[in-house]
């Protein structure tokens, strides 16, 4: 047993100051030290007895009999001399963490070994080091460079799909799940600096935690998997406590996104706004196929039905890639006839562009094609630009009864801040591109159209009339 109290001197009481008992074998002494490292450079005190402590770590250890029974003596000796206990190392990881609770129901936080981003998240919860701006350098949101009231929270690194057209994992690598914890705590931290509206992004969304095959991290103490569930709603929740909201961007179609649709409408993520940001890339199933995409057309269609049954104001956003090797008219009219049936509200489309996925194979080795194959950058660009010409005269035709929130009204649909058309809208802040707000009436004859900007210029408007408009 080694005791951080018997070896560090006492520090200022100006700062928050942290006991750590040790115990077990030099693997939990090295996660003991890369623990106090980060006490430490945090300026957190360490310490040298359990009454100068605010609070105190015990590394626990629960290899054999003996050592259990050792390391809940040490933690039930510092409840009784401090009262303030977060629990760390193997004994945390056993029964998700009740076994410990079982036994001393007063502990702050449980977690497993080799978690000093989890334990750091709950000293954070438990005892806050106060921003001191003539020491600390950086605010606790760190620098954020888009504008104050919202900002983007990636909760993942990497993809495990291998799309023929995209070059991400050659260059980030297989997907890399962050800590929840460590997840809801910058969430935290960035509604804490005044933060609005928080914009959810990774490679794939919904396969957050499938590389720790949803491993229990530790969020306000408890235990919580490592899932997308489990943390749309946790933070949910968070936004709502702090008057904020969540939208969420490149979610793939997989089945279990139906619970995230299901917490949507029933308030069981009152903070997360009715809203989807889908990459379907296209609808013809040979493409797909050759995109080696992980969906297909027909289960698409399916699941956006029964979303649309789930949660009626449900906004789904999606992109589009067209002139993709191999790609016939036929397909294209595929594609345009999918985004029809399937009324999405908000599409981007993108001229398909040649990448070099090495060391896998291009898309045209792929599907034995040639050159030959891919259809010339002009065809792609007409596609492209019809695409957005027919998609920008029937979003703004079309009058859905149940999309329509003002967005003065900010509690209107149980906290979902900006009203369904404005969830349309292309951010001025970035790209200086403006997208019509849906119309507070149907658009089917010439009219003025209001607009709106968003980021920094989400308060000016810009009234056009729409002199003449393709048929619907």
């Amino acid at each position: 047993m080694t005791s951080a109290f018997s070896r560090v001197p006492a520090k200022s009481r100006a700062a928050p100051s942290v006991g750590f008992v040790s115990l077990g074998c030099p693997k939990a002494l090295v996660d003991s030290e890369q623990i106090l490292t980060r006490l430490r450079s945090e300026g957190y005190a360490i310490a040298a007895d359990y009454q100068a402590a605010d609070l105190v770590v015990v590394n626990t250890c629960g290899f054999i009999d003996n050592a259990v029974e050792e390391s809940l003596s040490a933690i039930g000796e510092a409840l009784a001399e401090n009262g303030k206990v977060i629990v760390t190392g193997c004994l945390g990881a056993k029964d998700g963490g009740s076994f410990v609770r079982s036994a001393h129901p007063k502990v702050l936080a449980v977690t497993g070994p080799h978690a000093t981003p989890e334990v750091m998240a709950a000293v954070h919860t438990h005892l806050p080091k106060p921003h001191d701006p003539f020491v600390d350098l950086v605010p606790p949101q760190g620098i954020k460079l888009t504008p104050r009231h919202y900002a983007y929270l990636k909760i993942s690194e990497g993809c495990n799909h291998r799309c023929t057209f995209c070059i991400i994992p050659a260059m980030r690598g297989d997907l890399v799940s962050r800590p929840i914890g460590s997840v809801l705590l910058e969430a935290e931290q960035l509604f804490k600096a005044g933060v609005r509206e928080l914009l959810v992004v990774s490679q794939d969304t919904s396969a957050y935690g499938v590389d720790v095959r949803y491993r229990s991290g530790f969020w306000r103490g408890r235990p919580l998997k490592t899932r997308m569930t489990e943390l749309v709603r946790a933070l949910g929740a968070l936004a709502e406590e702090y008057q904020a909201w969540v939208r969420l961007h490149y979610v793939y179609p997989y089945p279990h996104v139906d619970e995230i649709v299901e917490l949507m409408s029933r308030d069981g993520a009152p903070g997360v706004l009715s809203y989807l940001d889908v990459p379907f890339q296209h609808a013809s199933p040979r493409i797909l196929k050759l995109m080696k995409r992980p969906a297909n057309v027909e289960r698409n269609l399916d699941r956006i039905r029964s979303w649309r049954a789930i949660s009626p104001d449900l906004t789904i956003r999606s992109t589009f890639i067209v002139g993709f090797p191999g790609e016939t008219e036929t397909e294209f009219q595929e594609l345009l006839a999918f985004i029809e049936e399937s009324e999405l509200d908000r599409v981007g489309c993108f001229a398909y562009s040649p990448v070099d996925t090495r060391p896998r194979r291009p898309p045209r080795a792929l599907h034995g094609g040639t050159g030959k194959d891919q259809p010339p950058a002009s065809c792609a660009k007409s596609r492209q630009s019809a695409h957005g010409i027919d998609r920008s005269s029937r979003r703004i035709a079309r009058e859905r009864p149940q999309c329509g929130r003002r967005s003065g009204d900010r509690r209107a649909g149980h906290g979902r801040e900006r009203e369904k058309s404005e969830s349309r809208a292309i951010r001025l802040g970035a790209h200086r591109r403006l997208e019509p707000a849906r119309p507070h009436r149907a658009t089917r004859e010439p009219g003025p159209v209001r607009f709106y900007g968003s980021g920094e210029n989400r308060m000016n408007t810009l009234e056009i009339r729409i002199l003449w408009m393709r048929p619907a």
